[in-house]
């Protein structure tokens, strides 16, 4: 894997860093090829239980490279459109597996997370942000419309008409304001933000990681069917889940009055 993209597992937790850090973790094209393959390793590995991204630095990712994009060839590359568009929507795949994969996905905003490095942590099922950090949507600032899954994971998170107006305007947000607008689970100190984002992988790392991945269908279903289907869905997996081990053992458990163990199966 590039350097620009770290992978390292511990406690079963995947940590995923974006490491660009002399230019705000912004994704060049080295970085854009090779960031959905940390995305599928963590998904796939069996050990692997919680994922964390993060950036390396003092930014988590300031989103696209502008400065890449400036220097291109103005006249493009004379090759399809679709060329173009099937080569950003592989990139894109990291935010689908973050946001699917069966097991939970934390966001450690460190720095500024803008653009697509703000669409990459939207699409983390819980995001905990440093004091210090802040937040844009950035893309009309350059002329874009947002990739990276941004759109549909904002409008979920603030409504339709405030997650337009940070589309439009790009303003930039303080933790205190991303806090009060939902888009994170928690604001720690900047010092403490990698052992707070740490503590809280292992404790899912150590929690009912297939009922975990029943709960996150649940919702991705739930976001675009209708409530009687979801209700079927919800049935489905509950029974699904009720035939695991870790259910059993859990039970077993509670009746004992003892915490539980789970392992994943």
């Amino acid at each position: 894997m590039s350097e620009t993209i770290l992978y390292s597992v511990e406690d079963q937790v995947a940590l995923i860093t974006l490491n660009r850090p002399e230019s705000l973790n912004a994704m060049n094209p080295e970085m854009l090829g090779v960031i959905a393959d940390a995305g599928e390793r963590a998904a796939s590995d069996p050990d692997v239980r919680c994922v964390v991204v993060t950036g390396a630095g003092r930014a988590f990712s300031a989103g696209g490279d502008v400065k890449a994009m400036a220097s291109r060839d103005s006249g493009g590359s004379g090759g399809p459109v679709l060329s173009g568009v099937e080569r950003l929507r592989q990139q894109e795949e990291i935010s689908r597996l973050l946001a699917e994969m069966p097991k939970p996905t934390i966001a450690a905003i460190n720095g500024v997370a803008a653009g697509a490095g703000l669409s990459v942590a939207l699409a983390c099922d819980l995001r905990i942000m440093s004091d210090q950090a802040r937040l844009t949507t950035a893309f009309s600032k350059v002329g874009f419309s947002g990739d990276f899954g941004g759109t549909w994971l904002l409008q979920r998170l603030v409504g339709p008409a405030k997650a337009k107006e940070l589309y439009f305007l790009s303003d930039m947000l303080s933790a205190e304001d991303a806090l009060r607008l939902g888009l994170v689970s928690r604001v720690v100190p900047q010092d403490s933000l990698m052992e707070e984002a740490m503590a809280l992988a292992r404790r899912l790392a150590a929690g009912p990681t297939l009922a975990y991945g029943r709960i996150k269908e649940n919702f991705a279903f739930g976001a675009t069917a209708t409530f009687a289907d979801t209700l079927t869905k919800e049935a489905e997996n509950m029974i699904a889940s009720g035939q695991t081990e870790d259910h059993r053992n859990a039970a077993m458990a509670f009746v004992e009055k003892r915490e539980p163990t789970f392992r994943g199966r």
